[in-house]
């Protein structure tokens, strides 16, 4: 029997960068979903949150700088605010396009933490880039507190770890829904990164890379594909140069060989790629697939997109 349980990872084109954009994008993506709904998946979403949690961030650091009563937001705080914000907008549209079809489906979002290691390597090599552009003295005071700051072309930006995911804390939350039938939206912007002290959970001052969050949240609800959808049809090496190649089917073994060879990028493709060999690692039945969203159902039924298998 086919399992129909799949997590679909939306990336920031699903979204945009200003309240207006993330409206009429949201409605995009919905159309899509509303597609595989049709198809009788059991749906979980997750997403992005790379423009809204750093204009989160930068909202409340501004509002502490005019007001001194008010301290900065933690990162876990703005990761809590941009997974209501985002889970606001997309559900109401999905339910929308979803009743436009005739389908009532309850639309959830839960708010989602994820268990991180407090030795993770990530903590002492910070890679995501947050907030907004500071001056010299605004940097040395950040640096001061201990914050990690990089220079761009003469000014700064705060930089933070981004540790792997552990355990979702959700999870069985997750579970209950979709086994209700209901879609549900989790660990947006790969979830809120805390550290387990004793029965207490502290967030922590990173931002957990959305596409290995769901891959593990496809694994431990047992899902058997994993879909990222993305700017871009197919996967793709050596674009724009004579030995460009796309890729319909690959396996997990013949990717890894082209990430050691170099061909993704860091930040952009090679953590899809990685989680995908991941996923399918793990079960030979599972697949992964990346595409963009306006293929999204015929990426399931192999005709648009890249599919990774074992």
């Amino acid at each position: 029997m086919e399992n129909k349980k799949i997590v679909v990872a939306l990336g920031r084109n699903a979204f945009g960068d200003t309240f207006p954009e993330q409206q009429a994008n949201v409605n995009k993506a919905a159309k899509a979903i509303a597609d595989l709904v049709e198809a009788k998946y059991q749906i979980v979403i997750t997403h992005s949150n790379g423009p809204q949690v750093g204009m989160i961030q930068t909202a409340m650091t501004e509002f502490s700088r005019l007001d001194s009563k008010y301290t900065v937001a933690p990162m876990s705080l703005c990761g809590a605010m941009s997974q209501g914000y985002i889970g606001y907008d997309l559900q109401n549209a999905i339910r929308t396009e979803l009743l436009n079809r005739g389908i009532y489906k309850t639309v959830s979002t839960v708010i989602t933490q994820v268990r991180v290691d407090p030795f993770d390597p990530a903590f002492n090599n910070p890679s995501k880039i947050i907030g907004r552009y500071m001056t010299k003295e605004e940097a040395d005071v950040e640096e001061a507190k201990g914050n990690y700051v990089v220079e761009e072309d003469g000014k700064y930006r705060r930089i933070i770890a981004s540790p792997m995911p552990i355990d979702i804390y959700e999870i069985d939350a997750v579970k209950v829904l979709i086994d209700a039938n209901q879609i549900v939206i989790a660990a947006g912007g790969g979830g809120i990164p805390v550290l387990e002290q004793g029965t207490k959970l502290k967030g922590a001052s990173a931002i957990i890379e959305k596409d290995y969050a769901a891959e593990r949240l496809a694994e431990l609800i047992g899902a058997g594909t994993l879909l990222f959808l993305t700017a871009y049809d197919k996967l793709t090496i050596g674009s724009g140069t004579p030995s460009e190649k796309s890729f319909d089917t690959i396996s997990a073994k013949d990717l890894q060989q082209y990430i050691n060879e170099g061909h993704f990028q860091a930040i952009t493709t090679l953590p899809k790629v990685d989680a995908s060999i991941r996923f399918v690692s793990i079960n030979s039945d599972n697949k992964a697939i990346i595409t963009s969203l306006a293929n999204a159902k015929d990426a399931l039924l192999g005709k648009a997109g890249t599919t990774i298998t074992a």
